[in-house]
């Protein structure tokens, strides 16, 4: 995230980093997000980390308001990841079985519901009677997944000679930009489109606790959301059909109840 961050003030220190902030207006914040209005959500991305520029030159006393305040992000219609449907899922497990990488990866990310960012950090160390504990390293959040059976048993299918689960092939450490790259040509590899990401199994691990009749307050639990709408919002592709015929069966069976 901070290299992210990084990339995105860089660009624009270079294009206009010579020019004094105290001249900065709200106008021209909006001629700038507006003239990248073809990629909303880059605009938007820009707009976000410029506030938190205009906090710290507030707080530095280089300007007395901030331009940014007034600036409407870009709207944009969007899901964001793709959350993984079952068929997708199914998929990715046909094709890389028990005892490969790739499937000790897709495991630890669906069946814990972390970013990769942890789940390259996760190990033996991190296992505690059955409970996996990790503190997150984007939100410092600590939390602790109950390991199910089929996370268990891609675990016991690998060698246990490192404390790390994943390893490159040459047994090193993994960062998690190369697990994304490497992750996706294991999707690519078992034929899955390129909407299907790492992140979208930490939506489809949401989505699944959703549809088991789990509350915002417990899927956050798991997934160390510190906002229920950030919840809301993974788990907008549960399955509302279900959802509604368990809704009304419920409603059926508290009137049979109340009749006399």
């Amino acid at each position: 995230t901070q290299v992210t961050y990084r990339n995105v003030l860089e660009r624009f220190r270079t294009k206009l980093g010579k020019a004094q902030i105290r001249h900065l207006k709200a106008a021209h914040i909006r001629q700038i997000i507006q003239e990248r209005a073809k990629t909303p959500a880059a605009a938007n991305s820009l707009l976000k980390r410029l506030r938190a520029l205009m906090q710290f030159a507030l707080e530095a006393d280089l300007i007395k308001t901030d331009p940014t305040f007034s600036v409407r992000p870009i709207r944009q219609k969007t899901a964001g990841f793709h959350s993984w449907s079952e068929e997708e899922i199914e998929k990715f497990l046909d094709h890389h079985k028990p005892g490969s990488r790739a499937h000790l990866a897709f495991s630890l990310l669906l069946y814990t519901g972390q970013r990769r960012s942890d789940v390259v950090r996760m190990g033996r160390q991190h296992v505690r009677d059955g409970v996996l504990t990790i503190r997150q390293q984007k939100t410092g959040n600590e939390v602790s997944v109950p390991i199910l059976a089929e996370l268990a048993g891609a675990i016991a299918a690998v060698p246990a000679d490192n404390l790390t689960f994943l390893r490159t092939a040459f047994g090193k450490p993994i960062d998690a930009a190369g697990f994304g790259n490497w992750f996706r040509a294991m999707c690519n590899d078992a034929g899955l489109p390129k909407h299907c990401s790492s992140h979208g199994l930490r939506k489809a691990a949401a989505r699944r606790l959703a549809e088991a009749g789990c509350t915002s307050h417990e899927i956050a639990a798991i997934t160390g959301h510190q906002s229920l709408k950030e919840v809301e919002r993974y788990t907008r592709a549960f399955d509302r059909k279900g959802a509604g015929e368990r809704a009304m069966e419920k409603l059926k069976t508290g009137t049979q109840s109340r009749k006399p």
